[in-house]
């Protein structure tokens, strides 16, 4: 009986063990899964036509990108490549000083190049320019011979095209993939209007110092009591009184021969 028993609990223990290793067999444990990081944010979509519009008097600029189309070009280049843009606007007023040369004396492909010449195929902040000086000349959209040489000295940023020695004297808008600086000057290319170069206007003279007249008298000659100069005319006068004194003296004398 006892044994029975016994054999019994052996049988209970062994279908549980067999029915535990079973279950966890059809059910392994579930794997750990790692988060998928979420992708980074787009950048701001940047609409060119209305910043421009609404950042400064730059309608003048703005009418040429969009009748030549290069607007579409910088659009391009900021929202579908991963380089940005960089674009040079200059104010209205500039365009107003222009006289010479004259933009329209230009074929519609040298406009064309000119404009793009106004822009740089990568965004590049402000302190970015620090290296570019030391680099050489930077190619523009133009291509070719169309390039800019910057300079910054103390946080100045000037730039130099051949033609046009301008500076950044503000920044519109400067948040990757777009930078857009306001310059003071039209950017004029040595590509389209030569060598000859126009000179830097020369400084206005300085204001010639007036000597004193000869004939002022001094400070010396005013103090300590010192005597005036005799003038010719007194000289003058004084001899020809001295000549009549001495002809009457002579008349008198002869008169006087004569009774004796």
């Amino acid at each position: 009986m006892a044994f029975a028993k016994l054999f019994i609990i052996c049988c209970t223990v062994l279908l549980f063990c067999s029915s535990s290793a079973h279950a966890q067999a059809a059910n392994p444990p579930s794997p750990i899964l790692t988060p998928t990081p979420a992708p980074a944010p787009a950048p701001d979509f940047v609409n060119l036509t209305d910043l421009l519009s609404v950042a400064g008097p730059f309608e003048t600029f703005l009418n040429y990108l969009v009748s030549t189309k290069v607007i579409e070009t910088f659009q391009n280049q900021a929202n579908n490549t991963q380089q940005g843009v960089t674009i040079f606007v200059p104010k209205d007023d500039a365009f107003k000083s222009l006289k010479k040369p004259s933009l329209a004396n230009l074929t519609d492909d040298q406009l064309k190049s000119l404009l793009l010449f106004h822009g740089l195929p990568h965004y590049y902040a402000l302190a970015d320019f620090r290296n570019l000086s030391k680099t050489g000349p930077v190619n523009t959209f133009a291509g070719g011979q169309y390039t800019l040489n910057f300079t910054d000295v103390s946080g100045t940023v000037r730039l130099d095209s051949g033609w046009t020695r301008t500076k950044i004297s503000s920044s519109v808008h400067s948040t990757d993939p777009v930078a857009v600086y306001q310059v003071d000057r039209v950017l004029l290319p040595e590509a389209i209007f030569g060598t000859d170069i126009p000179p830097m206007p020369a400084p206005a003279p300085a204001p010639e110092t007036i000597a004193p007249s000869a004939d002022s008298p001094s400070a010396d000659s005013s103090e300590g009591g010192a005597a005036p100069k005799s003038s010719p005319s007194n000289s003058a006068h004084r001899i020809i009184n001295l000549g009549s004194w001495s002809k009457m003296f002579l008349a008198i004398s002869a008169g006087l021969l004569l009774l004796f």
